[in-house]
């Protein structure tokens, strides 16, 4: 058995409260699956940011390396699927939940987690995208497959300067859609507009409290990370046939909400979920990702980060102080 040493964030719970820091462990400590990595590349998101903070609806168990993210090289495998030396690209599953993620120098999983590099980008440029991109495009996806067309009308994009948002944005944007991108972030709006949006709403603008059971249909399409009443005014906002994906509850989980939309405009909700795509979608929405969906300015949207300045960023992202990817150069 292979006893190299490596380095790895780990969050530990200390007297009730939960401490990070980077350690070294052996590739003992890690889980008998089939696939070992060598991580070039993870990313932060903000259910990293809950893991390494003790969140149990994330992962049950402490000690732990979060990051549900992984690209790099395969150093041992015990599936034909994977030689020595393959590019590979991890994310969602179990990775960074339960089971040690991208935040250390390797990882070892099941074979039927990794996927193959897409052509079309490079190690760090797949975790530029990550589950973020991925959860995007599973988005779009839902919204071009539909079909919602851009002269259907605007979609609405909520949340847009986190990592899902942002990049459903300039996905769609490049698509030829027209958006009305929603953010708390008021100094955000400029970048928004650049990125494609034509209208830039705050969060006080997209909640209605005025207990109407319908309201006026303004959206063809909507693409919303956030949850609670920016969602449920969302749906109730939508136009005949529009098609609402729902993929985040960073606002609240709960949805407040009658069945009108449904039934007078058949308004269809659609629930997003990454953890447990099956592989073979997954495949075919990372190659669209790398091919016409590939955002043009996606350097723009990009934070670079090495492991040791993990844990201030992890901190800033828990009080709402981020915006856009952040990618870790685990060797940086």
């Amino acid at each position: 058995m292979n006893q190299k040493k490596f380095r790895a964030l780990l969050v530990s719970e200390e007297n009730g409260s939960f401490e990070r820091r980077i350690v070294t462990r052996e590739l003992t400590d890690l889980p008998d699956h089939e696939v070992l990595v060598r991580v070039l590349y993870s990313s932060l998101n903000y259910k990293d940011a809950l893991s390494a903070s003790g969140n149990r609806g994330v992962t049950r168990r402490y000690p732990h390396t979060p990051g549900i993210d992984a690209a790099g090289v395969v150093e041992e495998s015990r599936s034909a699927d994977f030689q020595l030396g393959d590019e590979v690209v991890v994310s969602c599953y179990d990775l960074g939940m339960n089971t040690p993620g991208g935040l250390g120098e390797y990882i070892r999983v099941p074979a039927a987690w990794v996927m193959p590099r897409p052509a079309a980008l490079s190690l760090r440029q797949c975790m530029i995208y990550g589950t973020a991109g991925f959860t995007a495009a599973q988005c779009v996806a839902r919204l071009v497959d539909f079909p919602v067309r851009p002269e259907d009308g605007k979609i609405l994009v909520t949340g847009a300067t986190g990592g899902v948002g942002i990049l459903a944005l300039a996905m769609l944007a490049k698509l030829g859609y027209r958006i009305c991108a929603v953010s708390g972030k008021a100094e955000q709006a400029a970048r928004l507009t650049r990125l494609g949006a034509e209208q830039v709403l705050g969060r006080e603008e997209a909640v209605d409290e005025s207990g109407r059971m319908l309201l006026k249909g303004r959206w063809a399409g909507v693409v919303d990370t956030v949850g609670g009443p920016i969602l449920a005014t969302a749906i109730k906002s939508c136009r005949y046939n529009g098609l609402v994906t729902c993929c985040g509850n960073a606002a609240s989980p709960d949805l407040t909400l009658n069945v009108y939309p449904f039934i007078l405009r058949g308004v269809t909700l659609a629930g997003i979920d990454s953890a447990q795509c099956p592989m073979p979608r997954r495949r075919q929405l990372w190659r669209r990702l790398a091919d016409q969906w590939q955002v043009d300015a996606v350097e723009e949207l990009v934070e670079e980060i090495t492991l040791a300045e993990v844990d201030g960023k992890i901190a800033a992202m828990l009080k709402g102080r981020h915006h856009g990817r952040i990618v870790v150069n685990i060797n940086g």
